[in-house]
C-alpha cells in the first residue's frame, strides 16, 4: 500500500465583499492556481481561512506542509515602519494569523513555502524589513508581468532551478533588511532579492517573490511536497 499523499495547508484571503450567484457576502477565498499546483505535485490541498492566532499550532499539527499565499501588503507597523502613502490598507487579521502559522511551522519543523506576500511575511517573522514601494515589478492591474530570475549558486533553490527562469510576477514591495538566518536564494536582473531560504530550519523553508501558481513550473511545490512526505 502506498503512503498517503501529504496534506498541504494554504492560507487564504479574507475579503469583506465577494459576489457569486445572488450573493454578496464576506468570504475566505483563494485563486485556484494554488490548490491545483499542490494537487499536480502529488499533495492534498487544505485551504486555511484566517483564524485565531492561538490556534495556529493546532492547525499546523494536522498538516504535512504549509504554503503562505500572496495577497495584500504587510502592515508596516509589523516591522517598525511608518506607512508609505503607496502601501495598501492593512489586513491586520490576516497578518496576525499568517505570522502565527509561520511561527508554528518553525516550531514544528514543518516544510514551508512563502509566495510573494508569503515571502515578505517570512522575512518579517524573522525580524526583517520591507521596501514599501518598488517600481517596475508589476504588470498592469489584474495581470501578471514576467521577468527573469537567477538562483544563487550553492543554494537549495539553485538545485531546484539550476537555470535562469522567467517567472510570473505581481508585486510592488520587496525585502530590505533580511531577517535572522535568511539567505538570498535568487535575484532579478536589477539585484532585487527574488527568493530567500533558511538553511538552519529543521525542514525546507523557502520564500519566492514570484507566483508559481500562475505558471506551469511546479518544481518548487514538488520539492515542498517531497519534503512533506518526510
Amino acid at each position: 500500500m502506498s503512503a498517503r499523499p501529504p496534506l498541504i495547508g494554504i492560507s487564504t484571503y479574507q475579503e469583506p465583499s465577494v459576489r457569486w450567484g445572488v450573493w454578496d457576502l464576506p468570504a475566505a477565498l483563494l485563486p485556484v492556481g494554488y490548490h491545483r499546483m499542490v494537487q499536480r505535485a502529488g499533495g492534498l490541498a487544505a485551504l486555511l481561512p484566517p483564524g485565531v492566532p492561538g490556534t495556529a499550532a493546532d492547525v499546523v499539527s494536522r498538516l504535512d506542509g504549509l504554503v503562505i499565499a500572496g495577497g495584500p501588503d504587510v502592515e508596516p507597523a509589523r516591522y517598525g515602519a511608518a506607512a508609505d502613502p503607496r502601501t495598501g490598507p492593512p489586513a491586520r487579521e490576516r497578518d496576525a494569523w499568517e505570522l502565527a502559522l509561520i511561527d508554528a511551522a518553525f516550531a514544528a519543523g514543518l516544510p514551508l513555502l512563502g509566495v510573494c506576500r508569503g515571502m515578505q511575511l517570512l522575512n518579517v517573522a524573522r525580524g526583517g524589513t520591507l521596501v514599501q514601494h518598488l517600481a517596475g515589478h508589476c504588470g498592469p492591474p489584474g495581470a501578471f508581468g514576467r521577468h527573469a530570475v537567477e538562483a544563487v549558486p550553492g543554494t537549495l533553490l539553485a538545485r531546484l532551478l539550476p537555470e535562469p527562469v522567467t517567472v510570473p510576477t505581481y508585486h510592488h514591495q520587496a525585502l530590505d533588511r533580511l531577517g535572522a538566518g535568511l539567505v538570498p536564494a535568487a535575484h532579478a536582473a536589477d539585484g532585487t532579492v527574488e527568493a530567500v531560504e533558511l538553511p538552519e530550519a529543521a525542514a525546507l523553508t523557502l520564500g519566492v517573490q514570484w507566483h508559481p501558481e500562475a505558471g506551469d513550473d511546479i518544481r518548487l511545490v514538488t520539492a515542498l511536497v517531497a519534503a512533506a512526505r518526510g
